[in-house]
């Protein structure tokens, strides 16, 4: 384990300090001589990679991360109890902006774990208004140092983010901005390391990107060709035409595909949707 996560911030420090032979022209000196101060086994490359994650923070902006306003999952305020449990369980979401009208008015943020009042309350005493929190705005332009800053003064998880002219444009939350600088964070909705596929519901798969086009052919029953990409990744990123973010779907070949994580450089994890409910081959059944 690094010194970084022994709480030795002031050696490592100190010892970067004493090894740079002049002051960094600029942020991308900086990074240059960290990394070559990491080759030496100055630190690790864990350490690195966390350093790396903090400067690139206080240069990016809250539209380089956020969730798009087409794909955010949200709760209409008249909607049933029944309905808004039903979306909250096939999102695997805990935090959900509650509409009015349309998705420029957002009245609240929605927490699934405040839905288990239902159970003692009972359905038909539901009224949302009474367990929506209160919702936080942010600019897309503003900085995610700050807005981290802004995170943990507040205690909120969770922001609106709008455009110049006050109209919702995405969401984001602190998970976010905490994932670029530590990377990306596993939950229990996330595949296990053993496995490329795992099923989460008669029509919901978990599928890791990565996973070999004729893995998932097998598993799918599917006719993907593999013959210009090998894995579910460079699919994906054919029929989207870029690389797509986190948040966005597709349908291909009869199945939806949501991008449930990804960064700027690669898709990690994917949600498969099919028409009707599938049973996966017996021999692969663990998704392996």
């Amino acid at each position: 384990m690094s010194e970084l996560s022994h709480g030795g911030t002031g050696r490592w420090l100190k010892r970067i300090t004493k090894s740079m032979t002049g002051e960094p022209r600029d942020l991308a000196a900086l990074t240059d001589e960290l990394r070559e101060d990491s080759e030496r086994g100055l630190f690790d490359s864990d350490a690195l990679a966390m350093i790396e994650g903090v400067l690139a923070v206080a240069e990016m902006q809250v539209r380089d991360i956020m969730v798009p306003r087409s794909q955010i999952v949200c709760v209409e305020h008249d909607e049933s109890p029944e309905r808004i449990v039903a979306q909250v369980v096939e999102s695997g979401h805990s935090r959900f902006p509650v509409i009015g009208e349309d998705r420029d008015e957002i009245v609240g943020i929605l927490l699934a774990k405040d839905l288990l009042r239902l159970q003692i309350a009972g359905a038909e005493e539901f009224a949302i208004r009474e367990y929506m929190r209160a919702a936080v705005f942010v600019p897309e332009s503003k900085r995610l140092n700050v807005l981290l800053k802004e995170f943990r003064r507040s205690h909120n998880h969770i922001a609106i983010v709008v455009d110049e002219y006050g109209g919702v444009c995405g969401l984001v939350t602190i998970e976010d901005v905490i994932e670029q600088i530590v990377g990306e964070i596993d939950d229990e909705h996330d595949v296990e390391d053993d496995q490329t596929i795992r099923k989460e519901g008669p029509r919901e798969f978990s599928v890791r990107a990565l996973t070999p086009i004729g893995v998932f052919n097998r598993y799918f029953g599917t006719h993907f060709s593999d013959k210009d990409f090998d894995t579910l990744s460079g699919l994906l990123m054919q029929e989207f035409g870029r690389l797509p973010r986190r948040g966005e779907a597709i349908q291909v070949g009869g199945l939806e595909f949501r991008i449930m994580r990804a960064d700027r450089r690669r898709i990690d994890l994917v949600r498969v949707m099919t028409v009707a409910d599938y049973e996966p081959p017996e021999d692969d059944e663990a998704g392996v």
